[in-house]
């Protein structure tokens, strides 16, 4: 049974770790402009019902910035970094029992705030204009995390998560 959940979970992982790059890729037209609209980022709240998901979840950003981004290591690897964050504060919020309703903040508030960091020195602009444009491109992400997570939440199996029904 073990090895069958540790599969079911390696599994999962690859499918999760596909859709983002998918949906990345059909949506980059949108997902790497002024608003940044990274319908993709949604998929995080996944990991409030599945935690083993937070890596392969960044992963995940780190790929497609590799693939689609073009903006180099420092866009990689802080990509990488706002998704363990994001992801793992998506975790923990279902690990102190605080509503699922909350799964949109980090999902808003993390790319929202962080990745300008970067950005702002890559693309030369100037944080405080940057970040506002970036945070409303977070909105409708949020908004689907939660919509993902009250649907999942009643669907699907929990594999290998600690959350009971």
């Amino acid at each position: 049974m073990k090895q069958k959940t540790r599969t079911l979970k390696i599994a999962l992982s690859g499918l999760v770790i596909a859709s983002y790059v998918v949906v990345m890729y059909f949506t980059q037209s949108f997902a790497f402009g002024q608003y940044q609209i990274r319908l993709a980022t949604a998929l995080y709240s996944m990991s409030y019902l599945y935690p083993f998901l937070v890596v392969p979840l960044a992963l995940s950003n780190f790929l497609s910035n590799t693939i689609m981004g073009g903006l180099g290591i420092i866009d990689m690897i802080g990509g990488f970094l706002v998704g363990l964050l994001t992801a793992g504060s998506i975790y923990l919020i279902r690990k102190f029992n605080w509503s699922e309703w909350l799964v949109g903040l980090p999902i808003l508030l993390f790319p929202g705030l962080i990745v300008p960091i970067w950005l702002s020195v890559l693309l030369h602009i100037n944080y405080l204009v940057l970040m506002p444009s970036v945070l409303i491109g977070q909105i409708i992400p949020a908004i689907l995390g939660i919509l993902i997570v009250k649907y999942l939440k009643n669907v699907l199996p929990k594999v290998g998560s600690p959350i009971k029904k």
